[in-house]
């Protein structure tokens, strides 16, 4: 990661850390479980991903990243969800995550998944109450709701669950992730969008829906191949699994080899939709270092 690319990073994980703090303090209440079970997949050194990329778009087209904080908090906390349940026994049955045990291995299966369902209500109170106009954070809530859902990440796992009985080819692969990882990566890049009062129909929305698709296509090839050819470390969860459960991958359609010149294809895509815009050097670099985590 280069050094500029790491500041950026560095301190948009402080930014989205202090705000989530100030949204999810310690509870002494009667529930104080259930806030300790919340904080402790939250806090639980993840990259801040999603953050860093609305923080970094809204910095591009003009906004203040304090102003975006609640947008990008929000995803993280519904990121974070989606990992609590994905690892439970009834999805992926995961007993670790980054490098923890899962949730429900320290508090049980019904408060991790009270501890998910908390998390995603309180994303939407963040969005609502954004120190932004109205009309973004209208356009941010609804927004979110889309691509978290049914037509979106929550779609998307259905199919990844239905690929480990049925063998999918190479489109009804990337549909999957498109849906299953690439919604909330798009969420991520658009939420900066919208906080600089950008919607759909401007050339400003459409880079950062264009590159999110890139970026999250080759986050998920990528992903496909550190789970045979890599560690947990790197990874963030157990390797292997998709072999042992017989989920299609890329790397069941395709040789390693091919799968990584895919991967390199689709971000050098990714780059080009931003590369007219002055500052774009900071997202042109986070793509790099996609392809950098199989190096």
């Amino acid at each position: 990661m280069s050094d500029v690319l790491e500041q950026a990073v560095s301190e948009d994980i402080i930014l989205t850390n202090e705000y989530l703090e100030s949204v999810l303090p310690v509870s002494e209440n009667g529930y104080r479980i259930l806030t300790e079970s919340m904080r402790y997949s939250l806090f639980a050194g993840g990259k801040r991903v999603r953050p860093f990329l609305t923080l970094e778009f809204a910095k591009l087209f003009g906004a203040q990243k304090r102003d975006a904080l609640p947008y990008a908090c929000a995803l993280e906390m519904v990121h974070t969800y989606s990992l609590i349940h994905d690892d439970l026994p009834c999805m992926d049955n995961d007993d670790i995550r980054r490098g923890k045990p899962s949730n429900h291995r320290v508090y049980g299966e019904s408060t991790a998944l009270l501890a998910g369902d908390s998390l995603l209500t309180l994303a939407f109170g963040c969005t609502s109450s954004a120190p932004l106009s109205p009309e973004s954070n209208n356009a941010a809530t609804a927004l979110l709701s889309d691509y978290a859902g049914y037509r979106g990440m929550a779609g998307g796992q259905q199919m990844d669950l239905i690929g480990e009985t049925e063998k999918y080819d190479l489109d009804t692969l990337i549909e999957t992730h498109s849906l299953k990882t690439g919604k909330l990566i798009s969420c991520a890049c658009l939420f900066g969008a919208i906080a600089a009062g950008y919607y759909e129909g401007s050339k400003e929305y459409a880079a950062a829906l264009n590159y999110s698709r890139g970026v999250g296509l080759a986050f998920q090839i990528t992903d496909d191949i550190l789970d045979v050819y890599g560690d947990s470390a790197a990874l963030g969860k157990t390797t292997g699994k998709d072999e042992k459960t017989n989920k299609s991958t890329f790397l069941t359609l395709m040789s390693k080899n091919a799968a990584e010149e895919y991967a390199k294809r689709v971000s050098d895509e990714a780059k080009a939709e931003i590369s007219g815009f002055d500052g774009s050097e900071i997202l042109t670099r986070f793509a790099d270092s996609m392809l950098a985590r199989i190096k």
